[in-house]
């Protein structure tokens, strides 16, 4: 405040009221205002996004990691099949 030309902080105007401003620039920035409100959005949306995705994904291969790994755990089909030979041994 001490120096020509600057100001202690950003005044928000509202367009509406602003006597200065003609029909032209009041559209502008009502334009730039959604333009601004729809990229803040866009971010939000983005990082939940990629949050679900990461979800989906760990769950996804956790999933298929415990498959193979119970899989892999079964071990009943080789002592039938060892039992299967044993008897074709003996016969």
């Amino acid at each position: 405040p001490g120096e020509p030309g600057q100001a202690a902080f950003a005044r928000r105007i509202d367009p509406a009221r602003e006597p200065g401003l003609s029909p032209e620039q009041r559209r502008l920035m009502a334009q730039l205002e959604h333009a601004q409100r729809h990229r803040a959005l866009q971010r939000r949306l983005r990082s939940r996004n990629v949050l679900l995705a990461l979800g989906i994904g760990a769950v996804t291969f956790g999933i298929y990691g415990y498959t193979f790994y119970s899989v892999s755990q079964e071990r009943f089909l080789d002592e039938l099949e060892q039992e299967a030979e044993a008897a074709r041994a003996r016969a």
